[in-house]
């Protein structure tokens, strides 16, 4: 009996020692990996970045305004009656002084009526003269019949006869010098729709575009021309209102065209707006161009050199 209690506790001896045996092999294993982990370097962090401050944030020197060059006499020129071209006078680029003409309508029959209407005022005037000489001796018919009447030599019937005489020549002189200042009127207007059928230069100026040709029938309202004055030339321009104390009246400043940068202008300032606008924040000003405009032209873009006031 002792010696199988001895088998038995032998054969459990055993069996532990295999067990802690293979559980030290896999601690092993596992404590030992292929590889050796390299240690990792912790980043720099990146860098802070930082607004300036408003109230150090330096002013510049000097402001560029930019914007197109314009004219303040700029328009199309319309067709004020209907007719057909019967002269054309300008073509594009043609230099035109304020009055000369550019466009001639048919105007036939504007004369034809004009001088109707000249005749009819000739014939009114005519018989105007003719009433008031004939007033003059029915004035002095009625003046003899009164002395006469006051002499008892006439009856009263002939005397009020020559006062009725009298007054009615009073009255058709008046409808007379009214239908003379009708006519004349009409004489007037006439003239005036005769004036329509011609264009003419409004001011001092070049044909800047042409639409029309010669036999084109137009109507009123038809587009003939595009006339402009070429000087004086200004800009227009905005700048924030932080700069308002740079602009003043009379101050010039210097002007140039990025296309003409060899040329050097000056412009006066002739217009300041007494408002800031409160959607953007800016002032609008405008400058004329003082001197010659040298390559200058209506449209080109100029930048205008605004520095601080000394």
């Amino acid at each position: 009996m002792r010696n199988k209690h001895m088998r038995v506790w032998f054969i459990v001896c055993v069996f532990c020692i295999a067990v802690v045996s293979s559980g030290c092999g896999q601690d092993k294993a596992t404590a030992e990996p292929s590889e050796v982990p390299q240690p990792v370097k912790p980043s720099a962090p990146p860098p802070i970045e930082r607004s300036p401050t408003p109230a150090t944030e330096p002013e510049d020197d000097v402001l560029i305004a930019s914007g197109p060059l314009v004219v303040e006499h700029q328009l199309d020129l319309i067709a004020q009656r209907e007719g057909v071209v019967v002269r054309l006078l300008a073509d594009t680029g043609k230099r035109l002084e304020a009055g000369d003409l550019l466009v001639q309508l048919d105007d036939r029959q504007n004369h034809s009526d004009l001088e109707a209407t000249r005749a009819k005022t000739r014939s009114i005037e005519a018989e105007l003269k003719s009433r008031e000489a004939g007033q003059k001796v029915l004035q002095a018919d009625y003046e003899r019949a009164k002395k006469m009447w006051d002499a008892e030599l006439l009856p009263r019937e002939q005397l009020e006869h020559a006062q009725f005489k009298m007054e009615s020549e009073q009255w058709e002189i008046r409808r007379a010098t009214e239908l003379l200042a009708n006519s004349k009127q009409t004489e007037r207007g006439l003239e005036l729709e005769l004036e329509k059928m011609q264009i003419r230069a409004p001011f001092q100026g070049i044909v800047a575009r042409r639409y029309v040709r010669e036999g084109q029938s137009v109507v009123k309202g038809d587009r003939l021309f595009w006339f402009t004055a070429d000087e004086p030339l200004r800009l227009r321009f905005t700048v924030p209102e932080k700069f308002a104390n740079r602009l003043q009246l009379g101050r010039r400043l210097p002007l140039a065209s990025p296309n003409f940068p060899n040329e050097s202008h000056v412009a006066r300032l002739i217009e300041i707006s007494p408002v800031v606008d409160p959607a953007s924040g800016t002032i609008e000003a405008m400058v004329e161009l003082v001197g010659a405009p040298g390559s200058l032209r209506t449209g080109m873009t100029a930048n205008l050199r605004i520095e601080k006031m000394k």
